[in-house]
């Protein structure tokens, strides 16, 4: 398979459930990518289908099946023993998948998010190939899945980045501020992306989240003023959070709200707004992803290191793309504090000066005028 999560035989070719399985064996499976799926009980069907140029990916088989399949042209990855995490898994992650123990009444240590963050973190997991190789696996499966979540449901130019930073309380004006910002984007037909940690990045997967229901909303941002940081506790923060969340409906196709962490920053709990979350164990490719997806532009909410980093790795792509239609539109929110307190905008300006991006970077003093921009652009 192919970096950004393309398969290597083209769209269409993966087979990542058992019912998909049935659906496809007896047909053959030649040339298709089977993704973590249990396949104890299928071994008749294995024994007598096609395999050439078959790709297994973590799969489980009944005993002998799987030197069967390597013997008739399949190409078998098998199951890496003692990990927190799966690392062909075939779908993103959601707050119920992070915060299984939560959910179940435990400590946030408990959960798989925190222990996989300590099992990245552990001198004798750095010290192996088996390790770097997981983690390689794991977050070239979930670029795949994001891959398919916009093949299927997302329009790339009509994707919006919103960051910020992680340290916005729950309780600050900025905070709802930022919930308010994603409600009236997703409310003009924008899919919202953030980083998916605390903080700025957590209220703008509630107010996507929450488009259109301005009661549950502030009902939301009410609740959560209970619990303003995530530094002290992190299982009352994800707690009262994850109530909010049951608290309202649900719909299947009801409106995106990406999240994009990493477990290099796991110190920073993802936030459970979010309706996808691609969390990957490289920033590196995190942060490329994050601002790859967002074609219809990026507001930049204030923040520090990470929210600078943000918007030159950015202004890097836009400074030198080919036409002004490659261009991603930049929005910058706070005139004071991008021009004195970190200031960006000085820079960014003169980045953008005599190329394709001039007419797409912008300096604003409010969220609303950061909507208007982009809707209007």
């Amino acid at each position: 398979m192919t970096s950004r999560g393309h398969s290597l035989f083209g769209p269409g070719t993966e087979i990542e459930t058992l019912d998909a399985f049935d659906a496809t064996g007896e047909g053959g499976l030649d040339e298709r990518v089977v993704q973590s799926v249990d396949l104890r009980e299928r071994t008749d069907v294995l024994r007598r289908v096609s395999v050439r140029n078959t790709i297994f990916l973590g799969c489980q088989f009944a005993e002998g099946v799987d030197d069967d399949l390597h013997d008739r042209g399949a190409l078998l990855f098998p199951r890496l023993p003692d990990l927190p995490f799966n690392p062909y898994r075939p779908r993103l992650y959601d707050a119920r998948k992070l915060y299984d123990a939560v959910y179940a009444g435990q400590r946030y240590e408990a959960s798989m998010d925190a222990r996989t963050y300590a099992w990245s973190r552990s001198p004798e997991t750095r010290r192996r190939i088996s390790s770097t190789l997981a983690t390689s696996l794991h977050d070239h499966a979930i670029g795949d899945a994001l891959d398919e979540l916009f093949q299927d449901r997302v329009d790339p130019e009509l994707t919006v980045g919103i960051m910020g930073g992680h340290a916005t309380l729950r309780s600050d004006a900025s905070y709802a501020q930022a919930a308010d910002l994603a409600e009236a984007l997703a409310a003009r037909g924008r899919t919202i992306v953030t980083g998916g940690g605390p903080g700025a990045m957590e209220a703008a997967n509630l107010g996507a989240r929450l488009v259109g229901r301005r009661d549950d909303l502030d009902a939301a941002l009410a609740s959560l003023r209970h619990v303003p940081r995530f530094h002290h506790d992190i299982t009352r923060w994800a707690r009262v959070a994850l109530d909010v969340l049951e608290s309202v409906d649900h719909r299947p196709d009801g409106p995106l709200s990406i999240g994009i962490p990493t477990w290099f920053y796991g110190h920073e709990p993802p936030n459970v707004f979010a309706t996808h979350i691609a969390k990957f164990f490289s920033n590196a490719l995190r942060e490329d992803t994050l601002l790859h997806l967002c074609r219809g532009g990026i507001v930049y909410l204030p923040g520090a290191a990470g929210t600078v980093q943000e918007i030159f790795q950015a202004a890097t792509g836009n400074y030198y793309a080919p036409t002004s239609r490659d261009v991603a539109p930049m929005v910058l929110v706070g005139v004071e504090y991008w021009t004195t307190t970190f200031p960006a905008w000085p820079l960014l300006e003169s980045l953008a000066a005599h190329h394709h991006m001039a007419r797409h970077v912008h300096l604003v003093d409010s969220p609303a005028e950061a909507v208007g921009t982009l809707v209007a652009g």
